[in-house]
């Protein structure tokens, strides 16, 4: 069945949503449900943004990749900080594996934009052991008049340009140009310097105004904008 870049994206973020739940929020109820007497269990994160413990799938091969085996066997012996800080390192490999395993038939382009769109996203290990801030920033990009943007650009007058280029990271290689390409945090969109964009000044991501619903004269009035997602994420803390 063929799957579009944003479809498999919204799934791995559901998927991440739900890990990162269990290793935050939910932590005393899936420390407790992984028992070193039980069988080998998985921790599983589910497009509805739900998580579960449970054994791995008996069906062979799999329908998705498996997380990793054993994951409260490791438990035994372990102080719980440095445990749960595995479990979120296995956690990031099988949401990767998850998310490239249903996008196998896409085309280099896709498979770029599609790990620019999770790599813009901190890995659940740098949300469970606080280290979101840690990420690098990305470096300035020159706007449209030669100036560095950052977030909403003004004008000297004050008034805000909608056609400042958003900050993006540095790109490698002989594909730069492909590679630098900014893309919308919402609907994984190219940039497009006739449209206005809003940065997240806490995790660092573009959007399409139009898709956080933010206009350039509601962005005079934003101080510090938080996007969707770390709105949400400081509401259930």
């Amino acid at each position: 069945m063929s799957r579009t870049v944003e479809e498999i994206f919204k799934d791995y973020s559901a998927r991440r949503a739900g890990i990162i739940r269990a290793l935050t929020e939910d932590v005393d109820e899936f420390y407790a449900l992984c028992d070193p007497e039980k069988e080998n269990l998985c921790l599983y994160g589910h497009p509805n943004e739900t998580w579960e413990v449970n054994l791995p799938a008996e069906e062979v091969p799999p329908e998705l990749p498996e997380p990793a085996l054993g994951i409260n066997f490791a438990k035994d012996g372990m102080n719980r900080k440095d445990w749960l800080s595995l479990v979120a390192v296995h956690s990031d490999s099988w949401l990767l594996s998850v998310a490239f395993y249903r996008g196998a038939q896409f085309l280099r382009n896709d498979r770029r934009r599609l790990f620019s769109m999770i790599n813009d996203l901190p890995t659940v290990f740098e949300v469970v052991t606080d280290r979101v801030a840690d990420r690098k920033p990305p470096k300035d990009r020159p706007g449209a008049d030669g100036s560095k943007s950052k977030n909403i650009k003004r004008s000297s007058d004050g008034q805000i340009k909608s056609n400042s280029k958003p900050v993006i990271e540095e790109s490698y290689g002989e594909e730069d140009d492909e590679q630098s390409e900014t893309l919308c945090g919402s609907c994984g969109g190219n940039y497009n310097a006739e449209e206005f964009w809003i940065g997240c000044d806490i995790c660092e991501r573009w959007f399409h105004g139009k898709c956080v619903k933010i206009t350039p004269a509601k962005a005079e009035s934003i101080k510090q904008y938080k996007c969707p997602s770390c709105s949400n994420k400081k509401g259930r803390q």
